[in-house]
């Protein structure tokens, strides 16, 4: 299933790839995962200068594919200036080994007045280095400060935790993207090193519910998350076994008695006073 990536054109996997920590796997297996998700039609690969040697890799697994490729990157807010950001994004695109990003992301909100970094945002788009941008981890009174900075539908998507046991976006921030036709992107939707394990009851639930589908709870999940026309999800995988289990949600369709089941076994909970992030 494919899903249009806020105000683009371009549609793009529901179920994408992301790269936190890719590059301290065998890096031949990672490139090897990226390649093979780029051929179960997983797009979106997600990146940011951040994230060590991520770009090098995913270089390396998109040479000779670039065109297939929806290819994100984000900037630090430490580098967030105007000039900053312009410099950032050109080391970027040499590591990726790309002359253009699909979109270029505020990595979170930093000291740098949001008008320059989307200044640098704006100038780089004129030059074709990137397409779009947006901004991750933003809660609501930053993206209220976004829209206001960077004028009405430049904002592609904001990428945010999200999963089954941090729902937390769905209280204010999810409401706000999709009244302002802006993407959802999460990521960690699996867990950050963790996921319900089979004998939980939330886990016991996701095995259920992934029997009458024949398909695995790790799908289930990931077809919870993106049941909204606005959300995509972008899971990391190292080995492409890992890679085509997180394709597979992109075809699962969840029924509305699957989505109160996993509603009741992982309840919204209380808004929290800040946005949670890692």
């Amino acid at each position: 299933m494919r899903r249009r990536f806020g105000p683009l054109s371009r549609d793009v996997g529901i179920i994408g790839q992301g790269s936190w920590y890719i590059d301290d796997a065998h890096r031949p297996s990672a490139v090897a995962a990226l390649r093979c998700g780029l051929d179960l039609g997983m797009d979106h690969i997600d990146t940011a200068e951040m994230y060590g040697d991520a770009e090098l890799v995913i270089g390396e697994a998109i040479a000779g594919r670039r065109d297939e490729v929806f290819l994100v990157s984000k900037v630090l807010p430490s580098n967030a200036s105007r000039g900053g950001t312009m410099a950032a994004c050109e080391r970027s695109l040499a590591r990726l080994r790309t002359d253009r990003l699909d979109c270029y992301l505020l990595h979170w909100r930093g000291s740098h007045p949001l008008e320059e970094s989307f200044a640098a945002f704006e100038r780089l788009r004129e030059q074709g280095k990137i397409l779009s941008w947006g901004v991750s981890n933003f809660d609501m009174d930053d993206l209220d400060a976004a829209w206001k900075a960077g004028g009405k539908g430049r904002i592609a998507c904001n990428q945010l935790l999200y999963n089954l046991g941090e729902r937390a976006i769905e209280h204010a921030v999810l409401p706000w993207c999709e009244a302002h036709g802006v993407a959802v992107v999460a990521y960690s939707p699996l867990g950050h090193g963790y996921f319900p394990g089979p004998s939980t009851p939330g886990g016991l639930v996701l095995a259920r519910i992934a029997a009458d589908h024949g398909a695995t709870a790790r799908q289930v999940a990931l077809s919870f998350l993106v049941r909204k026309s606005s959300l995509l999800a972008i899971p990391k995988a190292s080995t492409a076994e890992h890679v085509r289990d997180n394709a597979g949600a992109g075809s699962l369709t969840l029924t509305e008695d699957d989505i109160a089941r996993i509603d009741s076994a992982f309840p919204l909970g209380p808004e929290p006073r800040r946005l949670p992030m890692l």
